[in-house]
């Protein structure tokens, strides 16, 4: 359990330097979404082709990336029907920040440190990590462009735009390189990593300046909103994980790994991208940051039952 531990105070360090910076005033609003964006168009699609060139496709395309992406579907699916009889339809940014804050997990920075000293092994969160990479994130970037822009989206749109994203570029080059076993010179592949490593502690700072300069989290009208997001990411989604893995047939480890992977909180990813796409960006800063808080005890009693009743 050190390790699920750990995971979360390195995350709460660095948002904790952002909010330190903003209170000083050494940086403000202006910092915060200028991190934002290094962190969409160039830091992100870095470390996607980074961490993508490094996966193992034997590994990843298994059961568990069916039923990663099946809960995903479901748990979106309930927030968009809970979303439309409580609170009306929005605009379809409101609808892809919200569904994106109830589904999308933080399978990288704090995945991977979990999936090791909680699941034993990284590859455990690998295939969380390619849907989200090479399935989700290329559907809603299209769709956040066609909203941007007031579009109607098509699926001739969609397709185009999904090519035309920094994030989907970044996941797909690292996907060519790994598939087609391209070895990138160190004068190209050091640069690539210098870069990646900037998107976590940029989306990082940027949230803890947001904690700072912004209202007080899952207050005020949206407080019901944030608090449905909150439970549908860290009690639905590793229900449902847990019901669709068993259906499939996941039991022991492969089970346990997909229902903490469901478990963790809502991505960093979703605030940067709100702040790019200027669309709910409270509700993903409230949403990841109580989410963050509330998956402790969940991912701490899920392992309790596991190794208690499974004796994983």
């Amino acid at each position: 359990m050190v390790g699920v531990l750990e995971g979360f105070a390195t995350i709460a360090v660095v948002v904790a330097v952002g909010w330190l910076l903003a209170d000083r005033r050494i940086l403000d609003d202006s910092a915060q979404v200028n991190l934002s964006r290094l962190a969409f168009y160039v830091a992100s699609p870095a470390l996607l082709l980074t961490v993508m060139q490094r996966t193992s496709l034997q590994q990843v395309l298994s059961t568990n990336l069916v039923t990663s992406l099946t809960s995903f579907v479901l748990v979106v699916g309930v927030y968009l029907l809970i979303a439309r009889l409580r609170w009306g339809a929005g605009t379809l940014g409101s609808q892809l920040v919200g569904s994106l804050s109830a589904g999308y997990v933080n399978a990288g920075n704090l995945g991977i440190p979990i999936a090791l000293y909680v699941l034993g092994d990284v590859a455990w969160v690998a295939p969380t990590l390619l849907m989200q990479l090479l399935l989700v994130t290329p559907v809603y970037m299209a769709l956040f462009d066609s909203d941007a822009r007031d579009e109607r989206p098509t699926l001739v749109r969609s397709i185009g735009r999904m090519f035309r994203n920094p994030i989907t570029l970044g996941a797909v080059a690292g996907l060519l390189v790994a598939v087609f076993d391209i070895h990138l010179p160190r004068v190209v592949a050091a640069p690539i990593d210098l870069l990646g490593a900037m998107a976590v502690p940029s989306m990082l700072v940027a949230f803890g300046i947001s904690l700072r300069r912004g209202p007080r989290p899952a207050t005020g009208r949206a407080a019901e909103q944030v608090w449905t997001v909150v439970a549908l990411k860290t009690l639905v989604m590793p229900a449902i994980a847990f019901g669709v893995g068993l259906a499939l047939g996941l039991r022991g480890q492969a089970l346990f790994a997909v229902v903490v992977t469901a478990a963790l909180p809502t991505a960093q990813n979703i605030f940067t991208y709100a702040v790019r796409y200027r669309r709910e960006v409270n509700l993903a800063r409230d949403a990841i940051f109580v989410s963050t808080f509330a998956s402790v005890p969940v991912i701490l009693g899920i392992a309790a039952l596991f190794h208690g009743f499974a004796g994983v």
